[in-house]
C-alpha cells in the first residue's frame, strides 16, 4: 500500500503530523504507528518526536554510568574491605631470597659450571645494562615510571580487545602487576586475578621504588631453558654476561616473558627473529634508540648457544669436584643458596689441557686400529622416513664434544657420504679416510666394514677437513698446579666427562713407573750419593725366598750398559740402576723421605724395592704435588682448587689462605737437593726419555717419563719453575697400551701441548744455586760431600756383589740401619709379582 507523507502546513505546526496510508477504495487514513506516537506525545505532556528519543537515550546513559558507578563502587568496596586485608605480605619482596643454583667461575671469572634446578644469577639494577631495561619497558611497559602500578589507558585497552573476544583474552599488567604475578598468583586470567594483581600493585609501589621493583622483575622472571631472569639468560642463551650483551641479543631476551617456549631462539629461533623485530621497531618508536641503531641490530647475526655447547670453556670435572666440596659443607642449601665459587683455574689454560689429552688420546687410537661403526641400521628409501630412521639412531649415539656421529649414506674407497642429525649431509675425501681405509675394503669383515646405514664417529680438522675417527676406550688425564701455593691451574679428569665422571687426576690409584725414580734419586743425595756417582747397570738375580718360590731376574728395555752415572742412569731411565741405588740406601728409610717429604701414602708405598720401579701407587694430583717440592726449592705445598666463595649478594663467605714456598710453607729437603733433582731432571728433559719436550724451544724445563709393567699405565710429570704439570694416560681396568708404547709416546706429546700454551708468554726462568753446592769438572756435589769426604763415588761396581737376596728385594734396612716389618710368603709372593715391572 503506499505511503504519503502530508507536508506540515503553517496553521498546523502545533499539531501532529500524520502519515497518510492509501486505502483499496482510494481514501486516505493516518498510519497506525503514528497515531500511536500522537498518543504517547499527548501522554507525556506534549513536544515534538526527537526531543523525546534524545531524552530517552539520556537518560538510558545516565542509567547505565549510575549503575556502573554503583558496581564500580561495590566491586571497590569488596576490593577494599574483603580482598585487601587478604593481600600477603610483602617480605618476598623485600627479603628477596630467592633459589639461585651453585655457580663455578675460574680465576678469570669464565663460568664453568651451574647446579640447581633453576638458572639464576642475581644482579643489582645499576649493573644491569641500559639497553636491556630499555628493550624491556619498550615492549612490557613503557609508561612504568609515569603510572603509579596500574596503567588504566592499558586496562580500557585490553577490556575493549576482551569485550571483542567474548573473554579475557588480552592482558593489560604493568612491570609491577606481573612482579605481584610472578611472586604472589596463578596466570590464569581471570577478572578476580586481575583485581588482586592491581591491588598488590598498589602495594608493592607504596613500599618499593621504581628501580627496586623493576631489579625484581628482571632477576625473577621465566625465560625458558630453566633460566630465570634476564643474567641467567644471557649466559645461557648467548654465553655473555649480561653487560656484555648486545642491542640486537637484548631485545630477542626482552621477547621471552611473552611466550618463553614459543619465542625460544633455541628450538624456535625464525619465532624469535620475528620478535627481536618487533622490539626493536618498538624501542624506535618510543625514542629509546636512533633509526641507525635499529638498522645495525635488525642486520646483526645472532650466535645462539646450543644445549650441547653451554659453556665456553670444558671445566666439567673441576666443576664437579666444587659441587663435592660445597656440599660436604652446606648440604642441599648448595643448590639454592646462590654460592659463587671462584676456582684457581685458568680459563684459556684449562682449554688447552682439554684439547691436550683429547688430542693425545686420538692420537693412541689412530695408532692402534679401526674396531668398526658404533652400530648399524637399515636405510629407508630416501625421504623423511630415512630421515627420521637417521635421527632415532644418532639420538642414541649422540656427539662426544667435537666427534659428531653420522650415518653413513653411500661408502667408497674413495669417498663416504654421511648425514647428520637435522638432515645435513657432508662427503668425506681420501685425506678423512686413512684410519679407515681396511673398513671400506672389499675384504673387510662384517665387524669392521664401513657401509650404507653404519653410524660413524666424525671429526672436522683444520687441516683434512672432515675425517673418520672412532669414540677412545682409553682414557687419559693432565693436572698442572702452580708449586709456590699449590693453586690447580688446569684439571682434566678424563676423555669425556658425560661418557665418565670418575675423575683420572683425584680417584685413580695407578703405579706411577719410572717417573717415581727422581724421588728415591733424591732420598739417595742425602746418603752421601751425587750425579756422579758410579753405578753398575748389570745384571741382578734374585733367589727365592721360600722354598718352591720364584726367582726374579729384572732387566731393562735394553742391554745392560756397566757402570754409568747417577745422571745417565735417570736420562736414560735405567731400571737396574734404580734398583742398586734403592738398595743401597735402603727401602725402609726411602719409604719414610719419600711420604714424610713428598706426600705420598705409606700404605700404598710399600718399604721394598719394587718402589725404586714405581710399583706402588699414586694419583696424578699426588704426583703433581710430589714434583712441586722440586719446582719450588725444597717446600711441601698443598693442592687446593677453591680460591673464594662467596654468597647470592657477592659477600665473602670464605677466602682459601694457602702456604706459601719459602714463607709459609714446611722445607722438607733441602734447597741444595733440590737444585740437584732440577739439574737431573733438566737432563732427562733435553737428551734423555723426556727429549720430546725440546720441541718447546726452551732451556728451563724439567721431567720425567714413567712406563709401567706391559706399558699399562704411561707417565710424564714435568715443570717449569712457574708451573707443574702431570700427564698420564691408560685403561680403566689396566690392560697393555701396546708394546711399543711408552710415556715418551704416550703422555708426553699430551704435556708439551698443554705447555705450549700454559707457557706461552711466560719468561724463561733458572732456578738459582742455593749454598752448599759446588762444582768439580762441570758436575755438582755438596760441598761436604766431595770425592775422598764423605761422597759415595760408586755403588755395586764389584761383579760379585751383584747378587742380592730375595730379603734385600723385600725389605731392608740399608744405610738407615731400620728394621723393615716383617712379610709372610703370601706378600713376598705379592711383592715379587711387582717385580714384574720393567
Amino acid at each position: 500500500m503506499p505511503i504519503i507523507k502530508r507536508p506540515p502546513s503553517s496553521s498546523d505546526r502545533n499539531e501532529p503530523h500524520y502519515t497518510l496510508r492509501r486505502s483499496p477504495s482510494g481514501a486516505y487514513y493516518p498510519d497506525d504507528d503514528d497515531r500511536d506516537d500522537d498518543r504517547r506525545t499527548q501522554r507525556g505532556g506534549g513536544g515534538g518526536r526527537g526531543r523525546s528519543f534524545g531524552s530517552r537515550v539520556m537518560l538510558w546513559f545516565a542509567g547505565l554510568i549510575a549503575t556502573l558507578a554503583i558496581v564500580g563502587a561495590l566491586i571497590v568496596g569488596y576490593a577494599l574491605v574483603v580482598m585487601a586485608p587478604q593481600l600477603p605480605s610483602l617480605d618476598a619482596l623485600t627479603n628477596y631470597q630467592p633459589k639461585v643454583p651453585l655457580r663455578v667461575f675460574t680465576a678469570d671469572h669464565v663460568l664453568i659450571g651451574e647446579f640447581g634446578e633453576e638458572r639464576r644469577s642475581l644482579v643489582r639494577f645499576q649493573d644491569i645494562p641500559d639497553v636491556m631495561k630499555k628493550a624491556v619497558l619498550a615492549i612490557e611497559d613503557y609508561r612504568f615510571y609515569e603510572h603509579g602500578g596500574v596503567d588504566f589507558v592499558g586496562i580500557l585497552r585490553a577490556g575493549v580487545a576482551d569485550l571483542m573476544h567474548g573473554g579475557a583474552r588480552q592482558g593489560a599488567s604493568t612491570i609491577t602487576m606481573q612482579v605481584a604475578r610472578n611472586f604472589f598468583l596463578s596466570s590464569e586470567k581471570t577478572y578476580t586475578r586481575k583485581i588482586y594483581e592491581m591491588l598488590l600493585a598498589y602495594k608493592i609501589e607504596k613500599a618499593l621504588t621504581k628501580d627496586q621493583i623493576l631489579e625484581l622483575y628482571m632477576n625473577q622472571i621465566y625465560l625458558g631453558q630453566r633460566s630465570y631472569g634476564f643474567a641467567a639468560a644471557a649466559r645461557v642463551y648467548f654465553g655473555k654476561d649480561l653487560k656484555d650483551i648486545t642491542l640486537a641479543e637484548a631485545a630477542m631476551l626482552a621477547g621471552l616473558p611473552k611466550a618463553p617456549s614459543a619465542y625460544n631462539p633455541v628450538v624456535n629461533p625464525k619465532r624469535a627473529k620475528v620478535r627481536q623485530e618487533y622490539i626493536l621497531k618498538r624501542m624506535l618508536e618510543v625514542g629509546y634508540i636512533t633509526q641507525p641503531q635499529y638498522d645495525a641490530a635488525v642486520k646483526e647475526e645472532i650466535h645462539v648457544r646450543t644445549p650441547g655447547n653451554q659453556y665456553a670453556v670444558h671445566g666439567e670435572y673441576v666443576a664437579e669436584m666444587v659441587r663435592q666440596m660445597m656440599y660436604q659443607q652446606y648440604k642441599d642449601e648448595t643448590y639454592t643458596r646462590g654460592l659463587t665459587v671462584t676456582t684457581t683455574i685458568n680459563s684459556s689454560d684449562q682449554e688447552a689441557a682439554y684439547q691436550a689429552v683429547r688430542r693425545g688420546i686420538l692420537d693412541y687410537e689412530r695408532r692402534h686400529g679401526y674396531r668398526g661403526p658404533e652400530a648399524s641400521i637399515k636405510l629407508p628409501a630416501a625421504g623423511d622416513d630415512r630421515d627420521e630412521a637417521i635421527d632415532d639412531a644418532l639420538a642414541d649415539h649422540p656427539d662426544n664434544g667435537d666427534l659428531q656421529s653420522a650415518v653413513v649414506l653411500s661408502a667408497s674407497p674413495n669417498a663416504v657420504e654421511v648425514q647428520f642429525v637435522g638432515g645435513a649431509t657432508t662427503t668425506i675425501g681420501p685425506a678423512g679416510l686413512r684410519f679407515v681405509a681396511g673398513a671400506l675394503s672389499p675384504r673387510a669383515n662384517d665387524t669392521l666394514r664401513i657401509k650404507p646405514g653404519s653410524v660413524v664417529r666424525v671429526l672436522k680438522d683444520g687441516k683434512t677437513g672432515w675425517q673418520v675417527v672412532q669414540l677412545p676406550q682409553v682414557e687419559g688425564a693432565l693436572v698442572a698446579i702452580a708449586p709456590q701455593d699449590g693453586a690447580i691451574r688446569s684439571l682434566v679428569g678424563g676423555f669425556d666427562f658425560n661418557k665418565s665422571k670418575f675423575n683420572h687426576v683425584t680417584q685413580a690409584w695407578r703405579q706411577p713407573g719410572s717417573s717415581f725414580k727422581p724421588f728415591i734419586y733424591s732420598a739417595s743425595l742425602d746418603k752421601g750419593l751425587g750425579p756422579a756417582t758410579m753405578i753398575n747397570d748389570a745384571p741382578l738375580y734374585f733367589p727365592p725366598s721360600v722354598p718352591g718360590g720364584t726367582a726374579w731376574e729384572p732387566k731393562d728395555d735394553d742391554q745392560p750398559d756397566g757402570p754409568m752415572t747417577m745422571r745417565t742412569g735417570l736420562q736414560r731411565s735405567k731400571n737396574l740402576v734404580s734398583i742398586r741405588i734403592l738398595a743401597s740406601i735402603g727401602t725402609q728409610y726411602a719409604q719414610e723421605y719419600v711420604t714424610q717429604r713428598f706426600g705420598f701414602d705409606p700404605a700404598k708405598t710399600p718399604p721394598y724395592l719394587p718402589m725404586a720401579l714405581g710399583a706402588g701407587l699414586v694419583t696424578p694430583l699426588q704426583l703433581a704435588t710430589g714434583y712441586a717440592v722440586f719446582a719450588n726449592g725444597g717446600y711441601k705445598v698443598d693442592p687446593y682448587l677453591i680460591a673464594e666463595v662467596d654468597d647470592a649478594r657477592g659477600q665473602p663467605l670464605q677466602k682459601s689462605q694457602p702456604v706459601l714456598a719459602g714463607s709459609t710453607a714446611p722445607r722438607t729437603i733441602e734447597g741444595r737437593n733440590a737444585y740437584v733433582m732440577n739439574s737431573l731432571l733438566h737432563s732427562v728433559a733435553t737428551a734423555g726419555t723426556g727429549a720430546g719436550t725440546n720441541a718447546l724451544g726452551r732451556s728451563d724445563l724439567q721431567g720425567k717419563t714413567g712406563t709401567t709393567n706391559d706399558a699399562k699405565d704411561g707417565w710424564f710429570a714435568g715443570y717449569q719453575q712457574s708451573l707443574v704439570a702431570v700427564a698420564w694416560m691408560g685403561f680403566d681396568q689396566p690392560k697393555s697400551l701396546g708394546s711399543r708404547e711408552f710415556g715418551a709416546q704416550l703422555a708426553l706429546p699430551i704435556w708439551v701441548n698443554y705447555m705450549r700454551t700454559a707457557l706461552n708468554g711466560v719468561p724463561e726462568q733458572q732456578m738459582p744455586m742455593p749454598d752448599g753446592l759446588t762444582s768439580i769438572d762441570g758436575e755438582l756435589f755438596y760441598a761436604d760431600r766431595t770425592p775422598g769426604n764423605g761422597f759415595v763415588a760408586n755403588v755395586d761396581i764389584n761383579p760379585a756383589e751383584n747378587a742380592i737376596s730375595a730379603n734385600d728385594a723385600l725389605g731392608s734396612a740399608g744405610a738407615a740401619g731400620l728394621a723393615p716389618p716383617p712379610v709372610t710368603p703370601q706378600e713376598k709372593q705379592q711383592i715379587m709379582d711387582m717385580f714384574e715391572n720393567k
